[in-house]
């Protein structure tokens, strides 16, 4: 029996290097689609995300995922935020017109998203159905997720996976906290009553298995771990595993300071998200309390 033939944009990624050996473990036929230039390959298609996409160079794939996007990390200068818009909404809405031309279209198209689309919400619990929030990640969130319209006006069924905070060894907000909590420099950031949603590398990758395959998946799925902790609690924990002291706090001025309006957006807002669509689908997380993911990858880097 012939395998699944997957097609993966961002699998250079910290998500994308996550999953890709979950597909050849479930004997997926997995090709990159990547911005690198190289001689045309079996397993790889090279591509502009900002320019359009031969239907023909997409055509004949079970399956997609889309996980490419510039890193949001960093000071927004006006160009970061140009960079961080176009390249998830540019990107999508090529792939997505592509895909809607190919003669052989896929079953689904699994793309990327963030809880970012939420905003600041304070206490508000968060499931798909909440409206945006304001400022420039919602926005971006937004036309990301619209952009990938033209594949869904094809009768391709399309997911959009809102991520949370993803937690793993590899990369990511914890691989750049590890080190000063660590050193016992770790603490709240500003008053530490904002909700972080977050979840276990291995369950975003469970989760964008089960969205390939479960039919009911369409639209916004978020991809949070049932319990979300504030960031005094993330804190607290990650000290306590990390057996050091958590007394060096970042005071909200000092977080603004430092990284501008990435600190307002991601650092300082609160989005107290619930996974309501997947756990309504009989989805199973591997990691649903803090402290357990923590132990099991810091656990991994020894």
């Amino acid at each position: 029996m012939a395998s699944s033939r997957i097609l993966v944009s961002g699998a250079s990624g910290l998500i994308g290097s996550a999953l890709l050996p979950s597909l050849a473990a479930r004997e997926y036929a997995a090709t990159k689609l990547t911005r690198q230039a190289f001689s045309p390959s079996d397993d790889q298609i090279s591509w502009d995300p900002a320019r359009p996409l031969p239907p023909q160079c997409v055509s004949g794939f079970d399956y997609v995922v889309h996980l490419a996007g510039k890193s949001i990390v960093g000071r927004w200068t006006n160009r970061k935020k140009i960079l961080i818009r176009d390249s998830r909404v540019l990107g999508t809405a090529h792939l997505a017109h592509a895909l809607a031309q190919a003669s052989q279209r896929p079953r689904v198209l699994v793309c990327a998203s963030a809880i970012g689309y939420y905003g600041d919400r304070g206490e508000e619990v968060l499931r798909e159905e909440a409206p945006p929030g304001r400022g420039f990640l919602p926005s971006v969130c937004q036309q990301w997720e619209a952009a990938a319209q033209p594949a869904a006006d094809a009768g391709i069924r399309v997911v959009h996976l809102r991520f949370g905070i993803v937690l793993s060894a590899a990369g990511g907000a914890l691989k750049q906290m590890l080190l000063p909590f660590r050193l016992g420099l770790g603490g709240n950031v500003g008053n530490g009553h904002q909700w972080w949603s977050w979840v276990h590398i291995a369950d975003v990758v469970g989760a964008i298995h089960y969205a390939l395959v479960n039919n009911s998946m369409r639209g916004p799925v978020n991809v949070v771990a049932p319990n979300p902790v504030t960031n005094s609690q993330f804190t607290s924990t990650l000290g306590a595993v990390l057996v050091r002291p958590t007394m060096f706090p970042m005071p909200a001025f000092a977080a603004r300071t430092a990284f501008g309006q990435m600190a307002d957006e991601l650092l300082l807002s609160s989005q107290r998200v619930e996974p309501a669509k997947l756990l309504g689908a009989g989805y199973s997380f591997e990691y649903s309390e803090l402290r357990a993911a923590l132990q099991q990858i810091l656990r991994s880097r020894q």
